[in-house]
């Protein structure tokens, strides 16, 4: 028997008996549906949450300190080592240690895979408005970021035009402490920024009008990594600026209190988070302390798999119920049909004939099933990815998509559902070709 005679039987046989083939393979699709429905929601929140955190920048960025600013125990460690191996130690230490000066910015930006370098400035400053004042830091917004993390949608105004434009921008919730009822009407109005500097080596207070051209939707954090964003936010070009000012009016008031003209950390930004690590490491060995979150993003991404493989074998459940729906419909099959069976071997059939029929009719159940369950899977997904975002968007979150179907996972669980019902068909395949055609021809 050919491969195509035993395909025409199969179908055949399938289409005699439709409504419990179409039974059958509606519990097939049922289980594939819970699976890719499963699988579908953690691939979804792994790609939200892996691509909003790459594109704030967060992976792909390195903050560097100076030599001798190590955080945490990176400190103590190098502190407990000096006094351990004495002053030789200690001298080879500090000849290592450098400083974040404009010369160790332009050899970060360098290296290879490197995209930008620039510093993280923070300034003490009182802003003035309206008659009402408050402290705040001013954090220096380089102009490579514009359209990332945090910038990505500026609800009110606009992005700075240039490096050195004498302008602000504010986040929403210091937008609302200024003015609460509209604190869009902000953009165009100007603040006062006061801050310290120095003239022939006199300190003094210097004002700064400063116009507000646009208003940040939320904070990402302290991290200077994330974009530098924080209530008050000044160009780049201007911040660095003002830095020299008020570093030269500490260096006045306690010479040799402040490093000339040296960064507290500087953020190097790279081509891609694959690079992170490389360069990273490069960072170290020129001898400046370097940290980044790729760690956690590969951590994450295990977590993930984790989550993948617990939705997965809980999805399972259902295509499991439904494997003994096949099996079943295998065996009374073979009850109906044990006298066409006898026919086939008297008159020449092999048991892998028989077997073979068998394991047709349910691969084609498992087939059926599982484009069916994809479709049927994808549908229900996107029904609760549709209420979901109605209700996200009522609570003034931005819409996402939680579920993602990629054709891996389209493939997968069509071949998945294959498998499973060519398992669950083995045995009553092996029953059939096993039946004796004497016995088979004479059963009512």
């Amino acid at each position: 028997m050919t491969f195509r005679d035993a395909l025409d039987l199969a179908l055949r046989n399938l289409r005699q008996a439709k409504l419990r083939t179409s039974l059958t393979t509606l519990g097939v699709a049922i289980g594939i549906a819970s699976l890719a429905g499963m699988v579908s929601l953690g691939v979804g929140l792994q790609e939200q949450f892996v691509n909003r955190f790459t594109r704030s920048g967060m992976f792909d960025s390195i903050t560097v300190l100076s030599g001798a600013d190590r955080p945490g125990f990176m400190a103590r460690g190098l502190g407990a080592g000096r006094r351990g191996f004495g002053r030789g130690a200690a001298s080879q230490a500090s000849e290592n240690e450098r400083d974040l000066t404009e010369d160790a910015l332009k050899e970060l930006a360098a290296l290879d895979h490197v995209r930008a370098v620039y510093p993280s400035i923070r300034i003490p400053v009182e802003v003035k408005f309206g008659g009402e004042s408050e402290f705040s830091l001013a954090a220096a917004v380089p102009m490579g970021v514009r359209g990332e993390g945090a910038f990505q949608s500026i609800p009110y105004g606009r992005f700075f035009t240039s490096d050195t434009e004498t302008a602000c921008m504010l986040s929403l919730d210091m937008a609302k402490r200024i003015k609460r009822t509209d604190p869009g009407s902000l953009v165009g109005q100007s603040l006062t920024l006061n801050y310290a500097s120095s003239v022939g080596g006199v300190p003094q207070r210097t004002d700064m009008t400063c116009p507000i051209v646009g208003i940040v939707e939320r904070e990402t954090g302290p991290m200077p990594a994330v974009a530098s964003v924080s209530p008050l936010m000044i160009p780049m070009g201007k911040a660095r600026e003002m830095y020299a000012a008020t570093l030269a009016t500490a260096q006045a008031i306690q010479p040799g209190a402040a490093r000339a003209r040296a960064y507290p950390s500087v953020v190097v930004r790279v081509k891609g988070p694959e690079h992170t690590q490389d360069v990273e490491d490069r960072i170290k060995q020129m001898g400046f302390s370097a940290f980044s979150l790729n760690d956690a993003l590969q951590n994450a991404k295990r977590a993930f798999i984790i989550l993948d493989i617990v939705l997965s074998l809980i999805g399972s459940i259902a295509l499991a119920v439904s494997s003994l729906g096949i099996m079943n419909t295998m065996v009374m099959s073979i009850l109906e049909r044990t006298r066409e069976i006898g026919i086939m071997k008297a008159i020449g059939g092999s048991d892998g004939d028989i077997r073979r029929i068998f394991l047709i009719e349910a691969s084609a159940i498992g087939f059926l099933g599982g484009v069916a369950g994809v479709v049927l899977g994808w549908a229900v997904g996107r029904a609760i990815n549709f209420g979901a975002n109605i209700y996200i968007e009522q609570q003034g979150g931005t819409p996402a998509n939680l579920f993602s179907l990629p054709f891996w996972l389209i493939g997968g669980a069509i071949g998945f559902s294959i498998g499973v019902s060519l398992l669950a068909g083995s045995y009553p395949a092996a029953r059939a070709a096993r039946l004796d055609p004497i016995r088979a021809l004479r059963h009512d």
